[in-house]
C-alpha cells in the first residue's frame, strides 16, 4: 500500500481520513500523539514544522504528500513550508504527488469580478502574502525537480462546516454592509474541501492551481442573511461600508473588504469532483438538524 504524508491533521484532512486510510498507509506529523488518530491506523510522527531538527524522519518516507499547515501568524514568508521542502529533498526519493492547501485571499480584492485560475495573485493582506510564498516555494519545488513531484494547489475560499459557522457573529448584532456596496464571497463545506484533496491526488496536475469553491453566488449579507433565517436568528443591521469597516475588527474587516466570485470550472474539468454540498443552500438544514440534535 502506498504511504500518504499529512502535514496538518487539522479539521479538513481528518473529515478525509476514513477515505484517506482505506488507500494509503497514513502518516501524519503531530507535535504530540493523539489517540483519535491512532484509532484510524495513522502512524504518527512526532516533529513540529518551527523546528527543523525534529523533521529528519520525514525525508522519503512517503510516496505522497497533503500539506494542509498554514503559515505562521507573523512574518513575511512561510518558514513552515520551507522547512518541508528541505528536508523532502533530502530523502533518497522523493514524494511523487504534493496536494497544498492554499486560500483564495491570494487573489486580494478583485472588485466583484469573476476570477479564475490565472488571474495574478495580488495579496493584500499579511495573512495572504504568507500564503503566496508558501506557493510559489512549492510551485519551484515541483520545477526544480523536473517532474518527479507533481505538485497542486487548491485555493480555498470560506470553509464552513455544521460546527464552523460564524454564529458568534450574529449573536454580537455586529453590521454588515449596505445591499448597494457589499462584496462577493465564497464558499465550500469542510467535508468538500476534504474530497478535493482526494481528486486531487489522482488527477491533480503537475504546478496546476486550482479554485475549490461551490456554487453559491452571494454577497456577504445574503450568507449571513442566510444563516439568520435558517437558525431563527435576528438578521444583522445594515450600515454604509464606512460605518461597518468603523465597528468590526481590523481582521474581519480584512476578510469583508475583499470581493470576488471564484470561477471552479477547472476544479469540475480536471479534478471532476462533484460536490456534495453544491450551495450553502444545500448545506444549511442539515446544520440545523444537527444542531437541534446538540441541544436536544
Amino acid at each position: 500500500m502506498r504511504r500518504l504524508l499529512i502535514i496538518g491533521c487539522g479539521d479538513v484532512m481528518r473529515r478525509a481520513l476514513p477515505q484517506l486510510v482505506q488507500r494509503w498507509h497514513v502518516l501524519a506529523l503531530v507535535r504530540q500523539r493523539d489517540p483519535q488518530l491512532a484509532a484510524l491506523g495513522v502512524t504518527q510522527i512526532e516533529g513540529d514544522l518551527d523546528r527543523p531538527d525534529t523533521l529528519a524522519r520525514l525525508a522519503g518516507v512517503s510516496d505522497a504528500v497533503i500539506h494542509s499547515a498554514p503559515p505562521p501568524s507573523q512574518g513575511t514568508g512561510d518558514p513552515r513550508t520551507r522547512n518541508l521542502i528541505a528536508v523532502l529533498q533530502r530523502g533518497k526519493s522523493l514524494p511523487r504527488q504534493l496536494v497544498y492547501i492554499s486560500t483564495s485571499g491570494v487573489y486580494g480584492d478583485c472588485g466583484g469580478a469573476r476570477v479564475s485560475e490565472t488571474r495574478t495573485p495580488a495579496a493584500q493582506s499579511a495573512r495572504a502574502a504568507r500564503r503566496v510564498d508558501a506557493e510559489n516555494r512549492l510551485r519551484r519545488f515541483g520545477r526544480e525537480e523536473r517532474g518527479l513531484c507533481r505538485v497542486s494547489i487548491l485555493r480555498a475560499p470560506g470553509i464552513y462546516a455544521a460546527d464552523r459557522l460564524p454564529l458568534e457573529r450574529l449573536h454580537k448584532g455586529l453590521p454588515l454592509m449596505l445591499h448597494g456596496e457589499d462584496s462577493h464571497t465564497n464558499h465550500i463545506h469542510a467535508d468538500d474541501l476534504g474530497r478535493a484533496c482526494i481528486a486531487a491526488l489522482v488527477r491533480g496536475r503537475a504546478n496546476r492551481v486550482y479554485n475549490i469553491n461551490d456554487d453559491s453566488s452571494l454577497a456577504m449579507g445574503e450568507w449571513f442573511d442566510a444563516l439568520a433565517d435558517a437558525f431563527a436568528l435576528p438578521r444583522a443591521p445594515r450600515l454604509p461600508r464606512e460605518e461597518v469597516r468603523r465597528a468590526v475588527p481590523p481582521l474581519q474587516w480584512s476578510f469583508m473588504n475583499e470581493s470576488r466570485r471564484l470561477d471552479n470550472t477547472r476544479m469540475k474539468r480536471e479534478l471532476r469532483l462533484g460536490l456534495r454540498y453544491p450551495t450553502v443552500a444545500a448545506a444549511l438544514p442539515q446544520a440545523v438538524g444537527e444542531e437541534a440534535s446538540c441541544s436536544g
